[in-house]
């Protein structure tokens, strides 16, 4: 039996446990854009998990929902990254940075691209880019992937769910194509393909990652058929060889044993999991790692704690978003409580 403590195999890594570090937005970039100080030391206290997945960190201006994520475009971001990763590596751990291209949800000064000139429910309408400009954006994510290797990173997540570009693309909601980019899932899914595809220019297969959402509604996101559509997404990735498939099993009613079946490859399974129900994830075989969000922003030390069993930090969601120390790199691991 699957052992949430043990060490697995994820694309060409060993990782020493099965929990993962999931990628959450803290809002506390520097001037530049950029991670610094500070964040690696927010990350470097949570290097004992198996795995770290940064928050989404944009691939280009064009891409971004707001000025505090640190993004991954220029040589300033590049040099803020490489503090976290040689803090996390430093303390032994293994660190991805998740790319992310915000589409519709971007700031509308830039203005924000999407599939299809559709907006989201309280955002302006985006430009529904031609078939011509989308060789450009994967190329973002393609300079992302390169900067990415440069500050050191030991891989990269795609960021393909949330309602953002890639799964603006996914959903029949949010794209009404005619063009090689729409229609079928299969269709729909293109662009996901050659984002992994331009990825490969800087990273091996098992240092990629991809994160899907299929149920979440968030960001004004549906599909008239959620459980076709990211089911023959599934199965694409599976035949990738991909290091694993990160997902995001929160929202409305959906399969989901059905959908883990039409993966072949590592899954993590993320959405609201505790200690008994990744062990029980585990344990069934539904999954092969699970990530946690908030009881890891609130707990350094997660891996321990739920090895010992031992009480959990309550996390202060009025600190989530922005701001410095205060709620980000000063709750206690447990031998501070002792």
């Amino acid at each position: 039996m699957p052992d949430l403590f043990a060490p697995v195999e994820v694309g060409s890594l060993r990782l020493p446990n099965r929990i993962v570090m999931a990628p959450m937005s803290r809002n506390r970039a520097d001037a530049a854009e950029a991670a610094h100080a500070l964040s690696a030391t927010y990350y470097a206290q949570r290097a004992t998990a198996g795995l770290i997945v940064t928050e989404a960190s944009p691939v280009s201006p064009q891409g971004r929902a707001n000025r505090s994520a640190p993004g991954i475009w220029s040589e300033a971001q590049v040099a803020g990254w490489r503090l976290t990763t040689q803090a996390v590596q430093a303390r032994g751990g293994r660190i991805f940075l998740q790319l992310w291209h915000a589409g519709r949800i971007s700031q509308a000064s830039v203005p924000p691209v999407a599939p299809s000139a559709l907006a989201a429910q309280g955002c302006a309408a985006p430009h529904a880019l031609a078939t011509e400009e989308i060789p450009g954006v994967v190329a973002q994510f393609a300079k992302a992937a390169e900067n990415a290797k440069a500050a050191g990173f030991d891989g990269v997540e795609v960021h393909a769910a949330n309602g953002y570009l890639i799964d603006e693309f996914l959903r029949d909601s949010s794209n009404r194509r005619r063009d090689a980019y729409g229609g079928a899932a299969a269709k729909r899914a293109r662009f996901l393909l050659e984002v992994l595809d331009a990825l490969e220019a800087s990273w091996e297969r098992g240092r990629i990652g991809v994160r899907l959402s299929p149920a979440n509604p968030y960001n004004d996101m549906r599909d008239s058929d959620a459980q076709r559509t990211f089911g023959e997404i599934a199965y694409m990735l599976g035949e990738r060889g991909l290091a694993f498939l990160h997902v995001d099993e929160s929202g409305e009613a959906f399969d989901w044993k059905a959908f883990r079946r039409r993966y072949a490859g590592v899954y993590i399974a993320n959405g609201g999991y505790d200690r008994e129900r990744a062990l029980a994830a585990l344990e069934s075989g539904h999954a092969d790692l699970v990530s946690f969000g908030v009881l890891y922003l609130a707990n350094p030390d997660l891996p321990e704690r739920l090895k010992q069993q031992a009480p959990l930090n309550r996390p202060d969601r009025a600190t989530f978003y922005g701001g410095g120390e205060r709620g980000y790199t000063d709750y206690p691991a447990l031998a501070e409580r002792r």
